[in-house]
């Protein structure tokens, strides 16, 4: 069973997972580091727990201590009782779910230990907005997507925000990074799966030309919002695909693209 232990100094060192929260480039560098990432919210904390991720700490409002009450019947690790107002002067902004909880990071597994059970992933370079990849975390979880993989230069999954705004769906499927790029992408390719290149270019074959949901092993490439994917994925890609626009829309926010993309990919797959 979880200490409860209230605390009213916002300088109390046990505190300190959960300092600066809104400091981007503070928690980038030092979260990975430190081995830790946060959880905010009931439900996301609930499934961070459920995935099998060690929870360090939980911050909690009074009035969230009651709702929170299994959890912190379960787990041995602290949980700090604060107001409000001692809260938002830790973190740097108002909690407004009230619950936060400082996580145990695991290893990342190795790239070929996922493409070897997978028939459909998503490879996402250079997506380096938060909001952006909790859009697609939750998109890959909700449409079937086997796993992520990343560039070096990708975003955090784990940073709060990707998290919050996947509703916790970053916990769901699995991911890791490529040590080196674009020549990771041999190792995909080996793997035996064909790479789509997902661009705006009019050069791509419609999505749904490409059918996809009929090709037995598909890695879906998705780049940066607005520079979209680089001139060496580009090439380094089997075929290159778009969605078809009207109204002259030329393109959709990452976010927004991957979700077709992923159902154009999931729609009909074979059967394991």
């Amino acid at each position: 069973m979880a200490e409860l232990i209230t605390v009213d100094d916002p300088d109390d060192p046990r505190l300190r997972d959960y300092t600066g929260l809104t400091d981007v480039e503070l928690r980038r560098r030092r979260e990975p580091a430190e081995g830790l990432f946060i959880a905010e919210g009931e439900k996301v904390i609930r499934r961070a727990k459920d995935a099998g991720y060690e929870m360090r700490s939980m911050l909690l409002s009074a009035k969230w201590v009651d709702v929170m009450r299994d959890v912190i019947d379960e787990i041995p690790a602290p949980v700090y009782a604060v107001t409000p107002e001692l809260a938002e002067r830790v973190t740097g902004y108002h909690v407004h779910r009230g619950a936060l909880a400082s996580m145990q990071r695991k290893p990342l597994p190795a790239a070929e230990e996922l493409l070897r059970s997978a028939r459909r992933i998503a490879v996402m370079e250079s997506v380096n907005d938060h909001t952006n990849t909790g859009a697609i975390f939750r998109s890959a979880a909700a449409l079937g997507m086997d796993a992520v993989l990343l560039s070096p230069d990708c975003a955090d999954p784990l940073y709060r925000r990707s998290v919050k705004v996947s509703m916790g769906a970053v916990f769901s499927v699995p991911y890791t990074r490529l040590d080196h790029w674009p020549k990771g992408l041999e190792a995909v390719r080996e793997a035996g799966f064909r790479l789509l290149a997902l661009t705006p270019d009019e050069k791509a074959s419609p999505i749904d030309e490409a059918a996809p949901h009929r090709i037995d092993r598909v890695a879906l490439m998705l780049g940066a919002e607005g520079d979209g994917l680089s001139r060496q994925a580009l090439v380094a890609a089997d075929e290159w695909v778009r969605i078809p626009m009207a109204h002259g829309v030329d393109s959709l926010n990452v976010g927004a693209a991957a979700a077709v993309a992923f159902y154009a990919v999931a729609t009909g797959r074979p059967e394991s």
